[in-house]
């Protein structure tokens, strides 16, 4: 029976790149792999086509012949004989490798794990910048064996059972599967002599200080890398990093959006009715704010250049200023009979058009009720 299209096979375009064909490839492959599908023929076929596919479209010479001339191409490339039995097991490894514990053989120690700090910030240092130092728990290669874990003067033997690969190889039926070493656990070593002090870790705990440089306009969700300050690698193996990750607590006065700043500021009733001026903090001291007469609650008022110069560039924001009219309380009886005279003053409707047009619109409401 003739071959079918190995874009066919795995179902992506002629000019499908190579993490596409490695996605179709699981796809198609866990779909029919023998072990979901015992007994049946027809998937392993399937299983070994798809297989034979991915071992030549992720191979770029192999691919290039593929696209020129056909199968005749590459004839010898796939199967699951000589050459073409190794290669199946390295692309097996590779995309399967997190599902069944295996994975190909990588060169040298693994990295540590990357560490997260949360940094409290006050608004006014999270706008202008600043330098603090912190301290982080961690754990750091042991001073004593110099991250090896075996005790000073020795140093670990090879294991046994991978002889030193970190990786074993098991065969199950008509294809291999790399795994990582169960005695070892992938190090390719063992430690017969342990060291006195981290106790054949390779590792101890340690609490580090560390200065951090916080650039100005960084908000709440922003992260300051700090390379290789993470957890020391197992057996010598290089650091990782640590994410400095930023908290602006929240301000007394002001809150923020992005690069603007909002406030309320709250009036008298006579200085929003007559006008006035008054002083408004900004992160940068203080400045007049000029309130036009019969100004209304809730009335917001730009100050250009007074909000925060973003971290990642741009202008810089502005402050919004919202007026709250604030009612007068604990009125003495004089200043009670005064505001009475000039409530009767304000006979005519014109002084208060909210007012006025909102019992409006209550009115014709009503009325629709009714009708």
């Amino acid at each position: 029976m003739a071959k079918r299209d190995y874009y066919e096979v795995l179902g992506v375009s002629r000019d499908a790149d190579e993490g596409e064909i490695k996605k179709a490839y699981r796809r198609v492959a866990m779909k029919h792999h023998p072990d979901r599908n015992p007994d049946n023929p027809e998937a392993e076929e399937k299983f070994k086509e798809a297989s034979e596919a991915y071992e030549v479209l992720a191979d770029g010479e192999k691919r290039a012949a593929y696209d020129q001339y056909g199968h005749e191409g590459v004839s010898g490339a796939g199967g699951f004989s000589g050459a073409g039995t190794a290669g199946f097991a390295d692309i097996f490894g590779d995309v399967f490798g997190d599902i069944f514990g295996g994975g190909r053989a990588r060169g040298g120690p693994a990295p540590g794990a990357d560490l997260r700090y949360d940094l409290e910030l006050t608004l006014e240092d999270a706008a202008r910048g600043t330098q603090t130092k912190i301290r982080v728990p961690t754990l750091i290669n042991c001073g004593e064996c110099a991250g090896s874990g075996a005790r000073k003067g020795t140093s670990p033997s090879a294991c046994d059972t991978c002889h030193g690969a970190g990786q074993i190889r098991r065969s199950q039926g008509f294809f291999s599967v790399q795994q990582t070493c169960p005695k070892c656990r992938g190090r390719g070593s063992i430690v017969l002599d342990p060291c006195n002090k981290c106790y054949g870790r390779g590792r101890v705990e340690e609490q580090k200080t560390l200065s951090v440089k916080v650039p100005a306009g960084v908000d709440t969700g922003d992260r300051i890398r700090l390379s290789g300050e993470g957890e020391a690698g197992p057996d010598g193996g290089p650091p990782g990093d640590l994410y400095v990750q930023i908290l602006v607590k929240e301000h007394p006065i002001f809150q923020r959006d992005g690069a603007n700043l909002y406030c309320e500021v709250p009036i008298s009733f006579a200085d929003a009715a007559l006008g006035g001026e008054l002083e408004v903090p900004t992160l940068d001291g203080r400045v007049k704010l000029k309130i036009p007469p019969e100004s209304q609650t809730g009335k917001l008022f730009r100050m250009r250049g007074k909000g925060v110069v973003p971290v990642r560039g741009g202008p810089q924001g502005d402050l919004l200023c919202r007026i709250v009219v604030e009612t007068p309380v604990n009125l003495n009886a004089t200043q009670k009979e005064l505001l009475k005279q000039f409530q009767d003053s304000l006979s005519n409707q014109k002084h208060s058009p909210q007012h006025t047009s909102w019992y409006e619109g209550v009115k014709k409401f009503f009325e629709g009720l009714t009708s």
